[in-house]
């Protein structure tokens, strides 16, 4: 079994408090076949240490990390990455900072990557890249010599053609995952969209079934491999979590009324506001339904220093205050707004109170938060999801209540529906989404990629 390198932006350094399903399976591979986990340190460096390398050993893993000085960081990671590729990739033409030197900046930290990774690579390893920061990285390593087989997969959406050929320079850009054996995404309707891409605009052409063929000749394959979460450990840390004080304070404080909750980090991506009002609309629909249901929403702050999100905090502030101030009574807050992180466990004890989960983004690659709200459970009184059609899970979790966030009216249905849905349906529902979640988890989207990476 050949050395396994993975390469991502971050890095879950041993001793991290880093609890995302990603890492634990990521750390799984590596302890399975022993390997390098390589990519961005988190710190920012001065220039003239910018690109010094760290290393630590634990166990049959070797963690390299890369310090960043604060212009390559800005424009790297805060420019092109976040305000340029992220947009583009959620659909947010609108959004896009065109900023020629920002990408300039993407290339050259890329290639700086290549140039420390490479000279620690042999030609029998399998490198694994991962996501939207790193797209050039194979092509550099290829300049430099590198033989070996590189996979690639992005966590986000994929956006129809013509939106990838706004890019200036989209060939240039997009041409550089040629260079990969083999190219991952979520769901069969992301790889469509890339099959599109290459044979409209990208030179290339569909050789055979996810086998593609760039300009140069060069073949390589595509896949879909929807990412999943580690589903009995969530369950059975949702099961423990109920005893937490925190968990138990918030069902007190509920008294005995039904709780809706929604936690998503702080992005336009995630259409909270179009939520919130789904959620006001829903009280004007539905009135015999008012003071029987508590929304809680979790929102950790991100990207604060960027204007959109600044501007999105400060909508949904306004719109919180205007709903509680329309529909409050003395006894009870509608909408519970809530700016700051939890640890993973008591989320999991919050979902598992919870009778409905609203994961409505606009776009989402795939959305962990669904599938982890039906890991959280009870099995004798299971929640109802409610799920945007727009997010990738919706093609697995099919007996969730889909919805199109920015139908208003619809969303309010769904969630007086979720409000009042037997028990017996909601078993039944959530039975079956358990059940994939069961075979479909994350160890099993980890080795299923790296065996089609490896027949690649």
């Amino acid at each position: 079994m050949s050395r396994l390198i993975v390469v991502s932006n971050r890095v879950a350094l041993p001793g991290e408090n880093r609890p995302g399903g990603l890492a634990v399976a990521l750390l799984a591979a590596l302890r399975e076949r022993g390997g390098v986990w390589f990519g961005w340190s988190g710190r920012t460096a001065r220039r003239a240490r910018s690109g010094e390398v760290h290393e630590q050993q634990d166990g049959n893993i070797r963690y390299v990390t890369v310090d960043l000085d604060r212009a390559d960081l800005d424009a790297y990671y805060n420019g092109f990455s976040n305000r340029a590729l992220w947009p583009l990739l959620h659909f947010r033409l609108d959004l896009i900072d065109y900023d020629r030197a920002t990408r300039e900046g993407y290339r050259r930290v890329n290639a700086m990557f290549a140039d420390r990774l490479a000279p620690l690579l042999r030609d029998s390893d399998t490198v694994w890249v991962h996501d939207y920061h790193l797209i050039p990285l194979a092509a550099l390593l290829r300049e430099r010599g590198v033989g070996c087989r590189i996979g690639f997969f992005l966590h986000v959406p994929v956006p129809s053609a013509d939106l990838l050929m706004a890019m200036p320079d989209h060939t240039q850009l997009f041409s550089s995952l040629y260079s990969y054996d083999l190219l991952g995404f979520q769901t069969r309707r992301d790889t469509d969209r890339f099959h599109s891409y290459v044979r409209l605009y990208g030179g290339g052409r569909i050789v055979g079934e996810n086998l593609l063929e760039g300009p140069d000749g060069r073949r390589f394959r595509t896949g879909t491999f929807p990412i999943s979460i580690d589903t009995e450990n969530i369950a059975r840390q949702a099961a423990a979590a109920v005893s937490k004080p925190a968990v138990r304070a918030l069902r007190t404080s509920l008294e005995d009324r039904m709780l809706a909750i929604g936690v998503d980090r702080l992005d336009y991506s995630k259409g909270l506001p179009e939520r919130f009002h789904g959620f006001e609309r829903f009280l004007q629909r539905h009135p015999d339904q008012k003071g029987r249901l508590t929304y809680l929403q979790i929102a950790p702050l991100s990207r604060t220093d960027v204007t959109e999100y600044r501007n999105l905090r400060s909508q949904l502030e306004q719109i919180a205050g205007h709903i509680n101030g329309a529909h409050a009574e003395p006894d009870w807050t509608p909408l519970r707004y809530v700016n700051r992180n939890f640890p993973h466990a008591t989320l999991t004890g919050f979902y598992r109170t919870a009778r409905i989960g609203l994961v409505t983004p606009l776009r989402d690659g795939m959305n962990l938060v669904a599938k982890e709200y039906v890991a959280s459970q009870d099995p004798e009184n299971p929640g109802v999801l409610v799920l945007s059609l727009l997010a990738g899970a919706a093609q697995e979790l099919r007996e969730a209540l889909l919805v199109n966030p920015h139908d208003l009216d619809g969303v309010a249905d769904a969630i007086a529906t979720a409000a009042t849905m037997p028990l017996a349906r909601r078993k039944e529902r959530w039975h079956a989404m358990m059940e994939h979640l069961r075979k479909h988890d994350i160890q099993a989207w980890r080795k299923d990629y790296l065996a089609a990476l490896e027949s690649a």
